[in-house]
């Protein structure tokens, strides 16, 4: 029988959608199916809780071959091989140089060479690149935009004194001065007209790109994945748009464009968003007319974000870039940047940028993800929200169009309060714990200590004071959606004395357990001192305990129905010797307010307003 092949589910019915949702429908109990399953995205679609087959038979993308038109599938045929990137702060040529050589040596095959503009220089140039094979290694370089032609021209001319072969060059010249309008409000709009010869220098170099789109930084200042896709498209085809009216040749115009997208912690989105932004970037560039479809691939290095990073129990941020890291490989793209868990509060050390190059190679040697192209191509549920974000992603796209174009918009500031607006919306999700941030705003470190660490800056290193400039436009409001609590964190670590809050537990046992953790967890976001217990036989008992600890805050954790009964005595015997907060949102709050008890915390608290009441209260 061992031998047989025997189709053993030939005589079982395979259940319609229909015989599903009428069993889903049993299972809830008259619950409303579209409340309590399907799920509304941020970015403006509704997900079903399950999809079929059948649900394939309406969209175009699973038509769609490996390596061709429109390329939602990859532009590799045979594999997914992807460059692992690492950036390197180049102030000092030979030190880069000395760092680039040993990282070839660990994993890395692509550099990126953050060049100060005022170094931009040929003898700079010779000693960054000595015995780095740049026709092995993808080679890509980021300067002050005001310096990028000169770089460009240096780097032709560095490119044909060594000999090398223009096709077996690939990398990269960072040129986008629309970003620094965008994030920082300054005008570089003069700066725009020089694009077309920045293109012409390296015109002879198939696989060397020039001009940027980096919605990398949008990504960072907590845009939905829908707003950078869309952004993104509008972004590309400004450049694209103003190339082709300079006379550059569309399909030459299209090879020149990189896009450097980010990557957040929506793992299934992030899949989606890259194939869905091949697709739509295809479709744009096809109706420049180039001589072939080759032109119409997007090129894409994705960068993990760094708008989810935190300082406090920075660990978790491994977790977070390696979901990103896989959500981008599975995705098809051409290269990945993991930023080192410790970006978010100091330059990143060797043990960090160690971590994060292993991060990328454990995927590739132990996981094998560079084997199999798209592999999730067939995926119900992908191929879905693929569609469904395509769909949303041309939507912000062509309201871009309508408004003149990505610079006009970027003029009126439209693309700006859209962002910002998004990222508000985030981080007062994050306060009222709507938006979870492992470590920061819920289960945080008790013991955790900041050590010195504060926020991360950077500049371009041209020498320019970009503050002192005029700036005509709105800026975008690049705040970590961790920053807030952090802010709060470190006052209380800051202050002359640390709050301790104590968790009177009495009555009911599962109830006072649960509400003691939630009270640590909602306290222990700003830095307090939290003291735990397993219960006490009366108020009376529970608040002297408190306040031979030295408690500033008095939590009573119990039932609902037991708060009529505890209250009120533990908050008069307590008698404003210390903050007295109930944890909850009993029936009879309204009774408990009448008494005089102030401070409740529950689910629909807002944590981050709540914790600076009592800071205002405790620390004056």
């Amino acid at each position: 029988m061992s031998n047989c092949k025997e189709k053993l589910f030939t005589e079982f019915q395979a259940p319609s959608t229909q015989e599903w949702l009428d069993k889903i429908q049993v299972d809830l109990k008259g619950a409303d199916f579209n409340k309590r399953l399907v799920w509304r995205t941020n970015e403006g679609f509704n997900v079903q809780p399950f999809y079929r087959k059948e649900d394939l038979s309406k969209l175009k993308t699973p038509d769609a071959m490996p390596g061709e038109f429109p390329f939602v599938r990859g532009n590799k045929k045979d594999n997914n091989e992807w460059y692992i990137r690492q950036d390197i702060v180049a102030d000092d040529a030979q030190a880069a140089n000395a760092k680039a050589l040993d990282i070839l040596n660990k994993g890395i095959d692509s550099l990126c060479f953050s060049i100060p503009g005022k170094k931009v220089s040929m003898e700079f140039v010779e000693t960054l690149l000595d015995n780095i094979l740049c026709d092995v290694v993808e080679v890509n370089f980021t300067t002050c935009k005001r310096h990028t032609l000169e770089l460009a021209q240096i780097l032709a001319a560095y490119f044909d004194k060594k000999g090398y072969d223009k096709a077996k060059i690939v990398g990269s010249v960072d040129w986008d001065p629309m970003e620094k309008m965008i994030m920082k409000g300054c005008d570089m709009t003069e700066l725009l007209s020089i694009a077309p010869e920045i293109v012409n220098t390296l015109k002879d170099y198939p696989h060397f790109r020039c001009i940027s789109v980096n919605t990398v930084s949008l990504n960072n200042s907590g845009a939905y994945i829908v707003q950078e896709l869309g952004y993104a498209l509008a972004w590309g085809n400004e450049y694209l748009n103003m190339l082709i009216e300079a006379g550059t040749d569309p399909a030459l115009a299209a090879s020149k464009i990189k896009f450097n997208m980010g990557i957040s912690e929506n793992y299934f989105m992030e899949i989606a968003k890259f194939r869905s932004a091949r697709m739509l970037w295809a479709e744009i560039v096809k109706q420049y007319k180039p001589k072939c479809d080759c032109a119409c691939k997007m090129c894409v290095n994705a960068v993990t974000s760094k708008y989810n990073m935190t300082m406090f129990d920075s660990y978790v941020n491994l977790l977070r870039s390696q979901t990103e890291t896989m959500s981008a490989a599975l995705a098809g793209v051409h290269s990945i940047v993991v930023t080192p868990f410790d970006a978010a509060y100091e330059t990143p050390n060797e043990f960090s940028e160690r971590i994060a190059r292993n991060q990328q190679l454990l995927l590739k040697e132990e996981c094998h993800f560079d084997k199999v192209v798209d592999p999730s191509a067939g995926s119900y549920y992908i191929e879905e929200i693929t569609s469904l974000l395509a769909g949303e992603g041309w939507k912000i796209f062509l309201n871009v169009e309508e408004e003149g174009g990505f610079l006009e918009a970027i003029k009126k500031g439209s693309v700006q309060d859209c962002v910002n607006e998004t990222n508000a919306k985030r981080h007062t999700a994050a306060a009222n714990r709507k938006e979870f941030i492992l470590g920061t705003n819920q289960f945080p470190n008790f013991t955790e200590k900041s050590e010195g660490k504060t926020s991360a800056s950077c500049g371009c290193g041209c020498g320019h004071k970009h503050e002192d400039h005029e700036k005509p436009f709105k800026a975008i409001n690049a705040s970590r959606l961790a920053a807030d609590f952090e802010d709060l964190r470190i006052e209380v670590e800051n202050s002359n004395k640390v709050p301790v809050a104590f968790m009177l537990t009495i009555g009911n046992l599962a109830m006072r357990q649960a509400r003691a953790q939630f009270s640590c967890n909602f306290l222990a976001c700003a830095g307090y001192k939290v003291i735990d217990n397993l219960g006490f036989n009366t108020v009376e008992e529970g608040v002297d305990a408190a306040l031979e600890a030295g408690a500033d805050i008095v939590v009573l954790c119990s039932s609902d129905d037991e708060y009529a009964e505890y209250a009120i005595p533990a908050y008069k015997y307590l008698d404003n010797r210390a903050m007295f907060v109930v944890a909850g949102a009993p029936a009879c709050m309204d009774d408990l307010k009448a008494a005089g008890i102030e401070n409740f915390v529950h689910v629909r608290c807002n944590v981050l307003e709540t914790l600076k009441e009592y800071n205002a209260k405790l620390m004056k």
